[in-house]
Formats: C-alpha cells, structure tokens, sequence
C-alpha cells in the first residue's frame, strides 16, 4: 500500500499554529503604531517638564523613525544570515524594558537615547516579523495574516489617540504614564512568541534538514512535507540587492513603500490642521474620522488581499487615492461635509493598501536575502515618512494646502507607474519557486507574465 501523497509545507491547511505565529508578528507593528501616534501628545504635555525647545521636540519627534531605519538596515544582512527567530523571540521584550525606563527620564538627552534605542528595536522586529510570518504562513492565506500585522499597526495609531487622550488628566507627569503604557502590549505579544520556530524554508535553505523536519511534523503533521532543499549558497549582503539580479524587485519594493508613506503620515499627523486648512471647522472631528477610517481600511484590505491580484491592489489603489486627493484639492470648497467625506475616503483606500506593505516586499525575494530586502524596503519608508511628516506642515504655510495635496497626488501617481511597469506578480506564488525562479542564471523579471503566475492557482 503506497504511502499518502504529502502535501507542501506552503500549501498546508490553515491551523491555530498559523494564526498563533501571524498575532505573534503584531507585537513590533502595534508598538511601531503606538509609539508614533503618541508622540506628538507626549512632546506637547512634557515641554515644561523637561523644558524643551523647538530643535528638542524636532529631535525627540524624529528619534524612533532614525532609529527604525538604523534597525531595519543593520538587521537584515543578520537575519538572513542567523535566522529570523533569534531575534524575533526577543526584540519585544527589549522594546518593554526601553519603554519602561522612559517613566523614569529626567532629561531631553535621556529621553532621545530611549528613544532611538526604541526604533532600532522595531526596525528590527520588522524585518523579522515579516520574514518570519510570510515563510511559516500558507501561500494562499498569506495575504490575510500578514494583514493580521497591519490593522496591529493601524490599531495601535488609533488607541494612541485614546491613550493620550484618557491619560492626560493625570496631571503634569501624564507624559511619563504615556509612555510608559507602550511597554504592555510588547510584552504581552512577547508570551505569544515563546515557542514559535524557526522558518522551515529558512533552515533547509541552510542545510538544516532534520530540524525543519522536525518543525513542519510538530506544528503542520506528518502528511505535510518539509520545503525542499536549497543548493549552498554564498554570503549574501546589501550590495546583491542592488545587483543587476535583484536591483529592479529592491526598487519596486521601496519605491512603493515609499510613495504609500509619504501621503499617509503627512495627510495623518496633519488631519486636523489640514482639514482647518480646507475651512472645516470641525478639525479634531475630522482628524478622528480620518484615524477611524484608517482602522476600518486596514480591516477591508485584510479581506481583498487575497482575493485579487498583488499587481491590481497596487496600482488601483495608487489611482484611486491619486483621483481622491484630486478631488479633494477641486471640490473641498464646495462643502466642508464633501471634505471630510473625501478626506476619510482617502484614508480608507490608502490604509487598506497599507496590507500590501506587510504582505508584498517579503514576497519580492528569495529566502536568502528575505530579510535584506524588507529591511531596505523598511528603511526607505521610514526617510519618506519622516521627510514627509517635516515638509507638510512647511509648505502648507509657504505654498498653500491645495500645493501640498496636489504634491502627495503625483507622488501617488509615480507609485501607479512604477507598478504598472515594474511590479512583478507574486499572490499566487510559493516562496520556495520565487527562490527557485530568482536564483535561475540569466533571469530577468517580465512584467508583462502577471496572468500567467496568477492563474496556477
């Protein structure tokens, strides 16, 4: 009697264990949420306190996003070349203790080095979070738990609000308790990582056979085959990214990312002034429903992720958003209800294709250099959401609102054609073929096979 056919790791039915290992990835992307939603909050109740000047706040605003690319580069090249899991179990329980030793700051530069410190440890955690999530996730599930990674992030921004809002009535050091509240989920998140594996396709892809065995009969069953076994591979680092093999995915993936970010932090950590801009009186109103709307995108994205191609996600959300920002700029003066309604609209589409941001750089590359790819994808980001977040308000007050949306429309009209041209297709795909079909000597991408890859399934 001839044994039971196995099926692939990557197409293995959906378990508790996936999804246990999808909530555990959330930890970094909720406190990444958090941490940047609460600032602005923390620097306005703690200037007296730590008496604070303007280049102070500009420094201390800005320290977790240079700290998270600082993260995301370094961790990378490590990652892939030690395994995601290592750091994975213990970068939230770091992120804890940093963020409770901010209750006891008594001076700005203690506060920055916390700060910063903080950053480099999400940097890090997204880099293996991502990695980490996408090689134990089912291919055709993979979508929807890596977006299990986005709403943490959309509902951490949120809860930031509340959090600020419901403790700041606890008198001058509100700020201390603010901060330190972001240690809770990092550390709750840390129970769901103990246990969690390392990557089977990692560990084949470096020859350690047995043990992703072992891994895929205890958490997947013994009808599920292990990934298959990778060839010796030489050391990889940064550079290869860029090489000629790989340079045109590395683009795709940060240059996405990239025009995604700059709209949504600019448009987000501005809602209320940009709506006072547009003449509705309502501003903090709006600004509530803008940060709604980004909850409630995240949730919709979730659901069509998997259920239509990566390509059309990406580019109809950039056109979408574009046209929405458009509109905006040309019939906000008509009625400030039709501002708000278009502003939270924006918010959706674009949080809702934030999913893509979780799920598609991981996809872009091969095992060996995984981790590499998110972290430059990662850090790319992190320069636009910053550089963003610090000319909005600047050309708001030089230029007006109207050239400031008009600059985030073209910027999301870049993303659409850079997708259009470039993107390669990758929902359908399993990791172990992308390391197969990337690592195939004279490989060039073809943009034009989109329907083919799309339709194995």
């Amino acid at each position: 009697m001839s044994a039971p056919k196995q099926t692939a790791y990557e197409d293995a039915p959906l378990t508790r264990f996936h999804i246990r290992v999808a909530v555990a990835g959330t930890g970094g992307q909720f406190s990444d949420g958090f941490v940047l939603g609460i600032v602005g909050i923390v620097l306005a109740s703690a200037t007296a306190a730590l008496n604070l000047t303007p280049l102070w706040i500009g420094l201390l605003g800005a320290a977790t996003l240079a700290g998270l690319f600082i993260g995301a580069i370094v961790t990378g090249p490590i990652a892939d070349r030690i395994g995601r899991r290592r750091i994975f179990g213990w970068d939230m329980l770091v992120f804890g203790a940093l963020s409770a030793l901010q209750f006891f700051v008594q001076e700005p530069w203690q506060l920055l080095v916390l700060r910063l410190l903080l950053g480099v440890a999400l940097g890090a955690d997204y880099v293996v979070s991502k990695s980490l999530v996408t090689e134990h996730s089912p291919r055709h599930f993979r979508g929807r738990l890596m977006s299990f990674l986005a709403i943490a992030w959309a509902l951490g921004y949120v809860i930031a609000y509340l959090a600020g809002f419901l403790l700041s009535g606890l008198g001058p050091d509100a700020w201390r308790w603010m901060l330190l509240v972001s240690a809770a989920p990092a550390l709750i998140v840390f129970g769901f990582r103990l246990g969690v594996p390392e990557s089977p396709l990692w560990l084949t892809q470096h020859g350690r056979l047995q043990e992703a065995a072992d891994v895929v009969r205890r958490h997947a069953g013994p009808n599920v085959a292990p990934p298959p076994a990778g060839s010796a591979k030489p050391a990889r680092g940064l550079a290869v990214l860029f090489s000629a093999k790989y340079r045109r995915r590395t683009m795709v993936g940060a240059v996405f990312y990239v025009c995604q970010v700059i709209p949504y932090f600019a448009l987000g950590t501005f809602a209320p002034q940009v709506m006072e801009a547009l003449g509705v009186s309502g501003k903090l109103a709006a600004g509530a429903a803008y940060n709604v709307f980004l909850l409630v995108g995240a949730i919709v994205g979730m659901l069509i992720i998997d259920r239509i191609s990566r390509r059309a996600f990406l580019i109809g959300s950039f056109i979408l958003g574009a046209a929405l920002l458009l509109a905006l700029v040309l019939f906000a003066s008509v009625s400030p209800v039709l501002a708000v309604i278009l502003f939270a609209s924006f918010a959706l589409v674009l949080s809702a294709a934030a999913n893509l941001e979780f799920a598609y750089p991981p996809e872009l590359f091969p095992t060996e250099l995984r981790a590499s790819g998110v972290g430059v994808a990662t850090a790319s980001s992190r320069l636009g959401s910053a550089g963003s977040t610090f000319l909005l308000p600047l050309v708001v007050a030089g230029a007006g609102i109207s050239t400031a949306l008009s600059a985030c429309v073209v910027v999301l009209l870049i993303g659409a054609v850079v997708c259009w041209r470039w993107a390669p297709e990758t929902r359908s795909e399993s990791l172990a073929a992308v390391d197969e079909e990337i690592d195939t000597p004279h490989h060039t991408e073809r943009p034009g096979a989109i329907a083919l890859q799309d339709n194995r399934t």
